[in-house]
């Protein structure tokens, strides 16, 4: 799979790479309407590939919806308010925002317009839970795998939590299912303290773009070194 981040600007690029037969990793997911906007672009490009003739069955994607990023923003907001109301919703709204991610999920894949795609030999786009360590000593260092099991759902752990995970994590048959009313819960909480869910998440987007512009500079300053070092490899005189 080839990343494309879930802005504005990339559900369009989503659509015609899928259209092309592509796989693709949707990246920097922080926000639920957003992940529904990645769901119908990936649909779309399904459309578009079944149109072209392309078999359907080849090609994947996921959704890679962050979590622990969430809570270390709100978190900082929350300390910010103060109050015993504030302080007593810290580090919940990373499980309950992805939790409800996977409801989306499901009711995105129950449509008609997706069964007729899925019976066509299509794959889901499976949610992937991205951002999974935890950053907050005084938490469960499975916090956001335990409590994030559900079918078809990809987490890709740091190695310090993948090696929690197979020590003394209890993996639950579903985690996820059952939990969106609570899950709502704590985002209308969240909500009454004065914590903007769509200021939060369109600041989390934005530095993750951010993170990814320098990570990309870096590369093309890596990758222009080395061509240089070949080139003048090549160009030197040879001993002979």
């Amino acid at each position: 799979m080839i990343k494309i981040p879930a802005t504005i600007e990339g559900l369009e690029a989503i659509t015609a790479t899928i259209a092309l037969g592509i796989s693709v990793n949707v990246t920097l997911i922080f926000s639920l309407q957003r992940h529904r906007e990645v769901i119908n672009a990936y649909l779309s490009g399904l459309e578009k590939a079944k149109a072209a003739g392309i078999d359907l069955s080849t090609i994947h994607s996921v959704a890679s919806f962050f979590v622990s990023r969430v809570d270390t923003e709100i978190n900082q907001r929350l300390e910010a308010i103060g109050t015993e109301t504030a302080i007593a919703l810290k580090s919940k709204a990373g499980v309950a925002n992805a939790q409800l991610a996977y409801e989306v999920f499901q009711q995105a894949f129950s449509t008609e317009r997706a069964l007729g795609l899925l019976a066509a030999g299509a794959n889901k786009q499976r949610p992937l839970w991205a951002s999974t360590g935890v950053k907050d000593a005084a938490l469960p260092d499975t916090l956001y795998v335990t409590n994030l099991v559900a079918p078809e759902v990809v987490n890709t752990m740091p190695e310090k939590t993948l090696d929690a995970t197979f020590d003394h994590g209890v993996i639950p048959a579903d985690s996820i299912t059952g939990a969106y009313d609570e899950a709502n819960a704590v985002l209308d909480a969240l909500a009454n303290e004065g914590v903007s869910y769509v200021d939060v998440t369109q600041v989390l987007e934005a530095e993750g773009v951010a993170k990814f512009i320098i990570s990309w500079n870096e590369l093309l300053d890596t990758v222009t070194v080395a061509l240089d070092a070949a080139k003048s490899n090549t160009e030197a005189p040879s001993a002979l």
